[in-house]
């Protein structure tokens, strides 16, 4: 038995919440081209005390990922951005976090989770005997092939599931689970999807 995703409405103390969104937007955001739509922060802002609360969520032991990549980032997404790529997976970590930071009056979409049709699988292969269930030899193959070739392709996936975008909500999800960030929003760094990002390994 496991837990693939939890949802945590009102993760924050509602000052606090507010004092993270406007720390965020106070940021830089440089325009690098990624396989996401939208910009990360060039700063991280560290929560005190994030590791040992989400560990306590998940019921494991968690730390952050080293390299810390996006953790501790938040990105903000326009609604005419583009990315490389759409549907995905988040790589090796054991969980992934994403603390919603609109505004209520914002709001949209949400994170999204699908089905892969060709395999019929809602996750990346975890274990060598699902790998060889989709036809791959190498865990590499997953992004390298299956998600190079699919991410786009809207034919190839049925969505099965979205968590609504929630101002202060936090979603923890496995990371091998196909998904996606959903609709982006706005137009400015005031009504755009904004989000604060955490990904997580076992201490």
């Amino acid at each position: 038995m496991r837990t693939s995703l939890m949802v945590i409405d009102d993760f924050l103390g509602e000052r606090d919440a507010w004092a993270l969104r406007e720390a965020g937007l106070r940021l830089e955001y440089p325009d690098l081209q990624g396989n996401f739509p939208g910009r990360n922060s060039q700063q991280r802002i560290q929560i005190p005390g994030l590791p040992q609360a989400i560990s306590h969520l998940v019921g494991e032991p968690l730390r952050p990922i080293e390299p810390q990549h996006s953790h501790a980032k938040f990105r903000i997404t326009r609604a005419n951005d583009v990315g490389l790529g759409r549907v995905h997976i988040d790589g090796p970590v054991e969980w992934s976090g994403i603390l919603y930071l609109s505004r209520p009056q914002d709001c949209s979409g949400g994170t999204e989770f699908y089905r892969h049709l060709p395999t019929g699988t809602d996750h990346a292969p975890t274990n060598a005997a699902e790998l060889a269930s989709m036809g791959l030899e190498s865990f590499a193959q997953v992004q390298s092939e299956l998600i190079a070739r699919d991410s786009n392709d809207a034919s190839k996936w049925e969505m099965t599931m979205r968590v609504p975008m929630r101002f202060n909500r936090l979603v923890l999800l496995r990371p091998w689970m196909w998904h996606s960030a959903g609709e982006a929003f706005g137009s400015t760094m005031d009504d755009a999807r904004f989000v604060y990002l955490m990904f997580f390994t076992r201490a």
